[in-house]
């Protein structure tokens, strides 16, 4: 493993558990379940990517600072108005057609956008998408998998 890699992570390490505390989901749910979901999307995409052990712990660490910051900005009114476009995009739009929201109230606003549509093996149908979400002016990107459920409603996946 060369010495950047190890210096990179060092660096990201450093900044990672000041920025966490000591801070539990009773503490601060927001932070937590962001950061949590945060962490465990930056390490599949790195893993995907087919990054070494450094890059999946970067990609781990990346993500839950992301998802940590994102979690911890968006008001119930946000995730309300995200959770509708998400619905609406998963059910009906065809890839590549994005599906907006926007708070008015916060500012905040994002698009949810199928990017493939595939049946599993057992017959599930999934959907793969991209998720924009835009706080303060500053544009962060996350991707997932939802796959329907036999009640009719979408569970991310990952």
């Amino acid at each position: 493993m060369g010495r950047s890699v190890i210096k990179g992570v060092a660096i990201v390490m450093m900044l990672f558990v000041p920025l966490t505390g000591c801070a539990s989901i009773s503490d601060n749910p927001k932070t937590a379940i962001g950061g949590l979901g945060g962490a465990a999307t930056g390490g599949l995409i790195a893993a995907a990517a087919g990054g070494g052990g450094a890059g999946i712990a970067a990609g781990v660490i990346g993500g839950a600072l992301l998802g940590g910051l994102i979690g911890n900005m968006l008001d119930q009114r946000d995730k309300e108005m995200q959770a509708k476009a998400a619905s609406q995009a998963l059910e009906s739009a065809p890839a590549g057609k994005s599906v907006p929201w926007k708070n008015p109230d916060s500012g905040h606003a994002g698009t949810v956008t199928p990017t493939r549509t595939y049946q599993t093996a057992q017959g599930t149908y999934c959907r793969e998408y991209q998720q924009t979400v835009t706080i303060d002016g500053k544009q962060e990107n996350s991707y997932g998998t939802a796959c329907r459920q036999p009640d009719g409603s979408w569970k991310i996946v990952n």
